[in-house]
């Protein structure tokens, strides 16, 4: 059967499978169903704070103490907030580019951003009115030789964003040289420079020797420039997504400060929640065995997605990442169009995250790369979902099919 006459039958097939978001599956979901137990109708915190009241905005001391795990950093750093990390990010941006206008009125901020990368940050930023600017990257992360060159001969760059382990979507782990290079960063600026660290797949591995990864925050005390880190984290995808803990972590001055810009937008966030994360996840020992469980559910769709894209790599026709956690792989095409090939699944009944979503102001510029999120499918979806889209590829690519 011709590649035509394969993607015929997939048009009238009726399938309605999506390889969109990084969801977690409703298996993985059900690893987290004994938040609720943890509870039984003890509210009081371990410093006796009774969570169902007002107050805190840094947060209790067990979720203070789940942040530090998460992002390696000492409780008393660490900010304990609600359901989304992004919400944070951007409350954070929103206080720093409050100050940057201070600094330097009506001038344009702008923001470094590692491409292809997370569709999230950008919006941020340009909601924020931040402009964005690409920057690429190696199998040791960033390309620290042309982020260090921009940052220097350009003081109107604030900051750059970083998903340092299991990258999304490329699934890049940054070099310990890297992360140096990057504590030091701010160091070239004369102006406020910031690394946003959003760590979002920090225990996320799915092999079991996954690079550890450096500890910014250490190596930039040392440099100096520990004003100028701010991590972020949180469990959305560890226990619930939609009520899981994110968390902040910044040095002792930028916690007081952000706190304070914080003050008058609430008056704590969810308590009880933090309560029952932080019963949940008593130590390293039970969040590394709940990890555990999840790379089993998670490790076999991954293995699926190196599977099926295996032939069309031999033939030339894509490059791919093969990540050892996270929840993405990026595809990258060689001969074809990414919008023609998110068409033609589309029309199949298999949705993808739009092109160019992985590059700031959705504008990829070869028009060459795809996020596929494999999390969320069971297996068999998964498997008819990815036939699609090689099938599709090699329509796209190529009139004969594969070489």
């Amino acid at each position: 059967m011709d590649i035509d006459d394969r993607y015929q039958q997939y048009l009238t097939a009726g399938l309605k499978l999506d390889l969109t978001r990084g969801k977690p599956c409703p298996e993985q979901l059900t690893l987290s169903e004994g938040l609720d137990a943890t509870i039984a109708g003890d509210y009081i915190a371990e410093d006796g704070t009774d969570t169902r009241n007002y107050g805190g905005i840094l947060g209790i001391p067990e979720a203070r103490r789940l942040g530090g795990l998460l992002m390696s950093l000492d409780p008393s750093s660490v900010m304990a907030g609600g359901n989304s990390s992004l919400t944070l990010m951007h409350q954070f941006l929103a206080w720093r580019s409050q100050l940057w206008q201070d600094q330097t009125p009506g001038v344009t901020p702008k923001f470094l951003c590692v491409v292809p990368g997370y569709d999230r940050h950008f919006t941020i930023c340009e909601q924020l009115g931040i402009e964005m600017l690409n920057v690429g990257f190696d199998d040791r992360g960033p390309d620290m030789q042309t982020i260090e060159a921009l940052v220097e001969a350009n003081d109107d760059i604030r900051g750059i964003w970083c998903v340092p382990k299991h990258s999304n979507p490329t699934g890049h782990c940054y070099h310990p040289e890297t992360v140096a290079r990057l504590a030091e960063l701010p160091k070239r600026s004369a102006g406020d420079f910031i690394v946003m660290w959003d760590n979002a797949y920090a225990v996320h591995d799915l092999v079991t020797n996954a690079p550890p990864l450096a500890n910014v925050l250490a190596l930039a005390t040392e440099a100096g420039t520990q004003d100028q880190i701010a991590h972020f984290a949180s469990t959305s995808k560890i226990t619930f997504a939609g009520a899981g803990l994110a968390f902040c972590g910044l040095s002792p001055r930028s916690l007081k400060a952000f706190e304070t810009f914080l003050v008058p937008q609430m008056i704590g966030f969810d308590k009880v929640n933090q309560l029952r994360h932080g019963r949940f996840f008593k130590d390293a020992t039970s969040l590394k065995s709940h990890m555990e469980a999840h790379q089993k559910i998670l490790l076999p769709k991954f293995e699926l997605v190196q599977t099926k894209l295996s032939d069309l790599t031999r033939a030339g026709l894509v490059t791919r990442s093969q990540p050892e956690g996270g929840y993405f792989v990026s595809l990258d095409l060689t001969r074809a169009s990414a919008k023609q090939v998110i068409e033609l699944a589309k029309a199949a009944g298999v949705t993808l995250t739009p092109a160019g979503a992985t590059f700031p102001y959705g504008l990829d510029p070869q028009d060459k790369n795809i996020r596929i999120a494999p999390s969320f499918p069971d297996m068999m979806a998964l498997d008819q979902a990815l036939d699609v889209l090689t099938c599709c590829i090699v329509k796209a690519s190529t009139s004969t099919g594969l070489p």
